[in-house]
């Protein structure tokens, strides 16, 4: 087992690692920039280390600086949480280069899983279903038009190195390929530095549905069922559930036991979350792999009783799933979770500014994590996210019920947040019959009033 490792992020997710790391006896290095001097991972970890300043690309995305302070505290691995360096093949190959365990799979599977096309194309040789769309990256706006027109309009157009929604246009006729091809290309290449596109066939009402795998260097695999992440605005996820009201107990077993064949064959370890849409008819199409923990997590620990992180730790260390049923795993109860981000829940414009009041709910099945607290300052450098409430219950209801009465007693002054939004979310007719997609937010989008009622 690994004596020290450091946390390459920042936020809950650090606290969050920091936390998994202390119930092992694992000793932990905190990096910080000089914004994020007084957070809690920092006050939390057994060391830390200031990398930079508060831009990321000078701290939390400074490779040099982030291995330099694994390299001077002398740790043996590195964990790096969601986001910033997660699913960067170079930092994974820096890792191993330097003798320092990437917690994570291999700069190999990251890098396979990281370009969304050649992943695509794997997993349709591999017999997983995928989207029509263009077979490989598409060169230019008349090659996109072309396949436009084979694959039939509305199509989307998708970043190859993208992730989170970035990168990403929609065209519902041939007067809008040009201009989407190339407002994508544009953001691709700002934010990922590599303009490659591919195109998938557009599903509007879909609803979003990840299933979250663990794979151990032996073979072994698992799944822990799936996610419903259909709540979510421009491709943000705003509110996920477990287990979804649109999956079956067989259809859940037929996926998830398909995943696992196919990602030990390919030889992949470590957690991974497997993305797909699924259509009207209840048809389910890969999209995409996170190699990385994800955000909403909570709610798979919450019905599994498993704790990613931790696994993430000890996988990483060469533990064995061999231990573990695969019939054991099936989901107990429900668990919702609502990201409560510093935005205006009217326009889900950013809000920084110093939280003067901060107090969360507790209570049976109510869980929070999050590294805020009166007068912590919350940055416009970085993600909104403050905070996680997770909420677990019996049955859906239940778990309805609960997260209602969590939100109504969870206090945040000094900066706007997503629970009024929440709140109305919570008590959608549509939403409580687990019947919506990921146009839901929309009807909120077009009528503000409805989240001020």
């Amino acid at each position: 087992m690994f004596k020290k490792i450091l946390v390459a992020n920042r936020g809950e997710i650090a606290l969050r690692v920091i936390c998994a790391c202390k119930e092992l006896g694992i000793r932990t290095v905190a990096i910080y920039s000089e914004a994020d001097a007084q957070s809690l991972h920092v006050r939390f970890a057994d060391e830390a280390v200031c990398i930079g300043p508060a831009r990321a690309s000078a701290s939390y995305l400074n490779i040099p600086a982030v291995i330099s302070a694994a390299a001077i505290t002398n740790v043996e691995a590195i964990h790096p949480g969601y986001g910033f360096l997660s699913e960067d093949t170079n930092f994974a190959e820096v890792c191993e280069t330097s003798g320092i365990t990437f917690i994570g799979p291999t700069p190999e599977m990251v890098r396979l899983m990281g370009d969304k096309n050649n992943a695509r194309q794997k997993m349709k040789a591999m017999g997983v279903p995928v989207l029509p769309g263009s077979e490989g990256l598409v060169a230019n706006e008349q090659e996109a038009a072309e396949w436009a027109s084979a694959i039939d309009y509305p199509i989307v157009i998708k970043a190859a190195a993208g992730g989170g929604g970035r990168g990403m246009r929609v065209a519902n006729d041939p007067s809008e390929i040009v201009s989407a091809f190339q407002a994508a290309r544009r953001e691709a290449l700002h934010t990922f530095g590599s303009d490659e596109l591919y195109l998938e066939k557009l599903i509007p009402n879909a609803r979003h549905i990840e299933f979250q795998v663990l794979v151990d260097r032996y073979g072994n695999a698992l799944h822990l069922g799936e996610r419903e992440c259909s709540i979510q605005r421009r491709y943000q996820k705003i509110l996920e559930e477990s287990p979804s009201t649109a999956i079956s107990c067989e259809r859940r077993r037929q996926i998830g036991g398909l995943m696992e064949k196919v990602l030990s064959h390919i030889g992949y370890t470590n957690a991974g979350t497997v993305e797909f849409l699924m259509d009207e008819r209840g048809e389910l199409y890969f999209i995409e792999m996170n190699t990385r923990i994800q955000v909403e997590h909570p709610v798979t620990e919450m019905v599994t009783g498993i704790d990613l992180v931790r696994s993430q730790i000890l996988l990483a260390a060469g533990a064995s799933l061999s231990d573990i049923a695969q019939g054991e795993l099936s989901p107990r109860g429900n668990s919702i979770e609502c990201r409560i981000n510093a935005e205006n829940p009217l326009t889900f414009a950013p809000s920084a500014g110093r939280i003067t009041s901060f107090h969360v709910p507790g209570g049976t099945g109510v869980r929070v994590d999050s590294a805020c607290y009166t007068e912590c300052v919350v940055h416009p450098y970085y993600d909104s996210l403050l905070a996680k409430l997770v909420v677990h219950g019996q049955n859906r209801h239940e778990a309805i019920s609960r997260m209602r009465r969590a939100l109504d007693m969870f206090i945040v002054e000094g900066v706007q947040t997503l629970i009024p939004l929440h709140q109305r979310i919570l008590l959608d007719p549509d939403f409580r019959q687990g019947n919506y997609n990921i146009r839901f937010l929309e009807r909120y989008q077009s009528r503000p009033e409805l989240v001020a009622q």
